[in-house]
């Protein structure tokens, strides 16, 4: 049977994986629309703003469930981590509440326009509105991201009877992982939402529709994919070169390396043993790892059983699902590099992916959530036992008035209806393909316009 705080854990973890998935699309899939936007205020050419028309649904409706499931976990923290506030609330509330005022404000107020107000407001207008939107959107992910990487390696602060004050909010907002994390994620969301805009594109191009809509999208998310890819490999390993220095535990369990030593192997695949403090089944590169962390093929790199105590206490993550959630994380990252530049190639001789490169791209649509998952895990159970690095532990910050039983009929819940809404977002994103496409097979790939950038025919509403 399992605890009222392992299941907490687990509900928490349930709650923030099924909210990542929509933010890791909306923040780069703004850029991506504006994108859209401005090359056909420059051009003229109407296919791209039939891009824009197809992929701004998807950009609502990853919104709505993003907005909806970011206030469903944020009550946990009352509901089942009252410690966290109650220790670190003077840093993590005002962090947040900047993100309302300066994100979340924007992209409300001016998403109705983005969405709905291409023929009713002025054509810069709703160009400024799409600017704003793809605007908050970042800002949203850069004040979460100063609070994420904060509580890994806190900065600018002290603790006065057992509650964090800040010192100094600069030191806070940049504290040492905040600038590498940052750059991860957005390049994350980037490859994320540039294989959904390249795959449901081939999906359609599957189905007939050679629009230059769908031309315009595939191309757009293909040739983003093959740029963003290399930036991501040189952000990640500047990251885990970052996160050596500051979470040492953290590389060891992504590493599978159990003690410290130079020569230590890239282990590809194995199977770490806990109770052994060993690998199983272990094939490597020998020097791998002090290669890539120490950039040295004889470097020191600090193994597990460093962070256990002589009364046996445990204080590294638990071994088995970080290595594996980095060796998936990387995994897709390679197949990512590989897809999008056998796809860019074709483009770039044919002018078209063929059937055998869409089917891959129809299946690689949602990749990005599944190296970002990958990734997020590595992230927070690496940092355990700490919810805050030297600060505050996670048994600490747990309730300690909800039952087992009361957590895991909520969680029970909450995973019915997080399997119902996926089901449902695939599904209706799909259906939005297929209804284009018959929409579009027929009609002509652009509508006349006039000098000033205007349509001169009506178009299908966003």
């Amino acid at each position: 049977m399992m605890d009222a705080f392992l299941l907490s854990r687990i509900q928490f973890g349930a709650n923030i994986t099924f909210h990542i998935l929509f933010p890791t699309i909306t923040i780069a899939l703004g850029w991506v629309l504006l994108f859209f936007k401005l090359r056909f205020n420059a051009t003229g050419d109407e296919s791209w703003m039939d891009a824009y028309r197809f992929f701004v649904k998807v950009f609502a409706l990853s919104f709505a469930l993003g907005v909806v499931s970011g206030i469903t976990m944020s009550f946990q923290f009352g509901t089942n981590w009252p410690g966290f506030m109650e220790t670190v609330g003077n840093v993590a509330g005002p962090l947040l509440a900047y993100e309302i005022l300066t994100a979340f404000f924007l992209e409300a107020t001016f998403l109705g326009i983005m969405l709905f107000g291409f023929r009713k407001v002025p054509n810069w207008l709703h160009t400024l509105a799409t600017v704003l939107v793809a605007f908050g959107t970042t800002m949203s992910a850069f004040w979460i991201l100063v609070l994420n990487s904060w509580m890994h390696t806190p900065a600018g602060y002290e603790v006065i009877d057992g509650v964090v004050h800040a010192t100094d909010w600069w030191a806070i907002v940049f504290n040492p992982s905040m600038p590498y994390r940052l750059v991860h994620m957005l390049l994350a969301s980037g490859l994320t939402a540039a294989f959904l805009v390249a795959g449901l594109s081939a999906y359609r191009w599957l189905r007939g529709d050679r629009s230059g809509g769908v031309r315009a999208g595939l191309r757009t998310g293909v040739f983003l994919a093959a740029g963003l890819i290399p930036l991501q490999i040189l952000a990640g390993d500047m990251h885990g070169l970052n996160t050596l220095e500051h979470q040492p535990a953290k590389v060891a369990a992504m590493e599978g390396n159990w003690e410290t030593r130079g020569n230590v192997p890239l282990v590809l695949f194995a199977l770490p043993d806990e109770a052994a403090r060993e690998n199983r089944f272990e094939i490597a590169i020998p020097n791998g790892a002090s290669l890539i962390l120490k950039h040295d093929p004889a470097g020191v790199v600090p193994g597990l059983n460093d962070f256990v105590l002589e009364d046996g206490t445990v204080k590294h993550p638990p071994v088995a699902p970080v290595f594996w959630g980095f060796r998936i994380m990387v995994g897709v990252g390679m197949l990512m590099l590989a897809v999008s530049w056998a796809v860019s190639w074709r483009l770039w001789k044919r002018g078209e992916p063929g059937t055998v490169l869409a089917w891959v791209l129809v299946g690689m649509t949602f990749s990005g959530w599944v190296a970002t998952i990958a990734g997020w895990y590595v992230t927070e159970i690496g940092r355990q036992p700490w919810l805050v690095t030297g600060v505050l532990t996670t048994a600490d910050a747990v309730t300690r008035t909800a039952g087992a039983g009361m957590v895991w009929t909520t969680l029970a819940m909450y995973l019915a209806i997080y399997a119902v809404l996926i089901a449902a977002y695939v599904g209706t994103l799909f259906h939005l393909a297929r209804k284009a496409g018959g929409k579009s097979a027929s009609a002509p790939a652009s509508a006349p316009i006039s000098e000033g950038g205007e349509r001169l025919a009506a178009s299908p509403s966003a």
